[in-house]
């Protein structure tokens, strides 16, 4: 039996973001699998244990202490970690942390899990020191740390192999022990009819129809440039709608209508957010098209999801989206005019070549990316200690 311990998430079950709906998936795909035991840490209000697809799932609980909540968060979840191991005699124990944010204490967790007999293995996420949301001496922190916890890991998992190139290049004095796993995607159709009526209503209360709109999903944060790819609609002659799921963020709006002034156009709608999954599907299904706009990370699940549900896909021309999606997708610069250009191409294109896309796309999940392969990969990476 191998026991992984898994650290960084907010826990599980819940839709809150990628690593939630990772660890979600791996423990649903392993969840009939007896050859492993998960240990989940989950944030909380109240300490506790409950089990949720066969892994046990631990409740750390964290006082309101603002930004440093996350880091304490972490310590607090290895210390739990650790505590267990002993108590209950786990021999070789895989403890996988989520994220570098406890870089300060890497080295005095490393030390002490290697003392219990286990081995530390870190997914260092994407370049989380660029992100424009936090300011200057966080991203200085968020760097400092990424390079101790690489320094202080067995095996860092890395879901971009950008990333796993950039952690080489960055880090060689430590000679990191890498591999690459990539995150997943479901590939399946949503189990919502085209004429179901929680569909319809979504669609009445936005004013969007069916295959008449382009979309993005994602948090309204600056690096994922809603900036461009609004500015740019704007720009075009498309006769279509852009409809926006994403995060509250009040003051990047105001900040983006100031330049913009996009409430004039009747085609921008932000359309608010969808947690109900089925639907957020269907609504991606029926998309005419998908905008991707993130630059900073590696493989990022919303891209995913777009190449399994929706028929043509825009995306920023960065490494990691073109690692992802390679020739099942067309690809954007932020020069201006250039979207807007693109959008009236893609307006143009014939159905049998849109279908192409469609194909192209599907493949590419089905061959690399969906969550039955990469629960496998888990699965041959976790038994290798033992």
């Amino acid at each position: 039996m191998q026991h992984v311990f898994i650290v960084g998430s907010k826990g599980i079950p819940g839709s809150y973001g990628g690593y939630e709906t990772f660890v979600d998936k791996l423990t649903e795909y392993h969840q009939n699998n007896s050859e492993f035991t998960y240990h989940v840490a989950c944030k909380s209000t109240e300490p506790g244990e409950f089990e949720y697809h066969n892994a046990r799932c631990f409740q750390i609980k964290v006082p309101d202490i603002g930004p440093a909540q996350a880091i304490y968060y972490d310590v607090a979840a290895l210390n739990a970690c650790c505590t267990y191991i002993k108590n209950n005699h786990i021999e070789h124990p895989v403890v996988y942390i989520l994220a570098c944010r406890i870089g300060p204490f890497a080295a005095h967790f490393y030390k002490k899990i290697h003392a219990l007999g286990g081995v530390v293995y870190v997914n260092p996420d994407g370049h989380e020191w660029m992100r424009a949301k936090w300011s200057a001496p966080v991203r200085k922190y968020w760097k400092i740390s990424e390079g101790m916890m690489v320094k202080h890991s067995d095996l860092l998992i890395c879901d971009s192999r950008n990333i796993e190139a950039y952690i080489h290049n960055t880090y060689d004095k430590y000679q990191p022990n890498t591999t690459f796993i990539a995150y997943g995607a479901e590939n399946r159709k949503s189990n919502l009819a085209d004429d179901d009526p929680k569909l319809l209503d979504w669609y009445e209360q936005k004013d969007l129809t069916c295959k008449n709109y382009y979309l993005v999903v994602g948090r309204f944060v600056p690096e994922n440039n809603f900036e461009t790819m609004i500015r740019e609609f704007m720009k075009s002659n498309s006769k279509k709608d852009f409809a926006i799921i994403t995060t509250a963020n009040q003051v990047f709006l105001e900040q983006l209508e100031k330049k913009l002034h996009f409430q004039a156009d009747p085609r921008i709608k932000f359309v608010g957010t969808v947690y109900d999954q089925e639907l957020l599907m269907k609504i991606r299904e029926n998309a005419y098209g998908y905008f991707h706009g993130h630059e900073v990370g590696g493989t990022n699940p919303s891209l995913l999801e777009a190449l399994g549900c929706t028929d043509l896909n825009l995306l920023l021309g960065v490494g990691f989206n073109r690692e992802v999606a390679q020739d099942a997708a067309i690809y954007w610069n932020k020069k201006k005019g250039n979207l807007a250009a693109l959008i009236d191409r893609a307006d143009e294109l014939s159905k049998q070549e849109v279908a192409a896309y469609a194909q192209k796309a599907r493949k590419r999940i089905a061959s690399a990316y969906s969550w039955d392969f990469i629960a496998s990969r888990y699965a041959e990476v976790f038994s290798e200690i033992r």
